[in-house]
């Protein structure tokens, strides 16, 4: 077990367990009910970043908008609102516009879980470019091949890409990475077939053993060196395969919407669990709550907090 493994392991039982006192569940929930003239300052202020920066991941030279973000409403429930994330694409360089929303950096073990629509077709424009629409936790990456890089990434290719032509989503636990020249140090698992439409994602970090469920069923177990080592963001971003994009012509817009997400730290919880939890929240009206607890000084993250 490396260092920082059992420095963020002492940490954590630390917090956890009060001398004294019960431990209250610590928890980040957010059924993202934004909407008016201060959103954005809404979002900061409960730790969200909007991505401006350019670099990896997607098309070397694309922007990241930050107008890509809006709030918009649930069509099948009038009270409820979702985050949506709108990345485009002309299929040049300069037309490219991706987005990414990142939450402070303070994720490690527990449960992690969001209820996702996904897109396999854009709004607009002709469809067949190769995009990524995700959910996933992230370290920064200090150097190549850094020993305590960690990522836990939900991906879905509606339009196939990386070795598939098929719609599928992979589900990739990572040891570590090096940008230039390219190397992949991962897991990864995958289950083919159109996701278009509403899931639920629920990720457990706990014992060593990462466990995926994708709509209450378990579709991957990762662990050994893939165990994360070090708190994390967490993300959504859709983003454009490099040439994976159809000729340069009329722009493209793809979406993908996010109706809440949950974290408990050093739980696990059953997806079942997770629903029952989200569902008592709404009961009582919550839109957001963070009891987590937060790094003074704030960790620094990928999106730059």
């Amino acid at each position: 077990m490396r260092r920082s493994r059992v420095l963020v392991a002492l940490i954590s039982a630390l917090v956890l367990v009060p001398s004294g006192a019960a431990a209250r569940p610590q928890v980040l929930f957010d059924d993202f009910s934004y909407g008016g003239f201060n959103q954005s300052f809404q979002l900061w202020h409960h730790g969200w970043k909007i991505r401006t920066a350019p670099g990896w991941p997607g098309i070397s030279g694309a922007a990241w908008s930050q107008s890509g973000i809006s709030f918009v409403g649930d069509r099948a429930d009038r009270g409820n609102r979702l985050l949506r994330l709108t990345s485009s694409t002309d299929g040049t360089p300069a037309g490219i516009h991706q987005v990414e929303i990142c939450q402070r950096r303070k994720f490690f073990e527990g449960t992690y879980a969001t209820r996702v629509r996904f897109s396999d077709v854009p709004d607009s424009g002709p469809d067949g470019d190769q995009l990524v629409e995700t959910f996933y936790a992230i370290s920064p990456l200090q150097a190549p091949l850094d020993p305590n890089y960690s990522e836990l990434d939900w991906e879905y290719l509606p339009n196939g890409g990386w070795g598939v032509s098929a719609p599928t989503i992979f589900v990739t636990s990572w040891a570590t990475a090096q940008l230039e020249p390219y190397i992949a140090d991962n897991t990864s698992t995958s289950v083919t077939g159109s996701l278009d439409g509403w899931h639920t994602l629920v990720l457990q970090v706990a014992g060593g053993t990462l466990s995926y469920f994708l709509d209450g069923k378990l579709i991957a177990a990762h662990g050994g060196n893939y165990y994360p080592e070090v708190p994390m963001s967490i993300s959504y971003n859709l983003w454009f395969i490099q040439d994976g994009q159809l000729p340069a012509g009329s722009v493209r817009r793809y979406h993908e919407d996010v109706d809440w997400v949950y974290h408990q730290v050093g739980a696990v919880l059953s997806p079942q669990d997770v629903i029952a939890e989200v569902a008592k929240l709404r009961r009582g009206r919550v839109v957001f709550r963070d009891t987590m607890p937060q790094a003074n000084p704030p960790l620094d993250s990928p999106c730059n907090f």
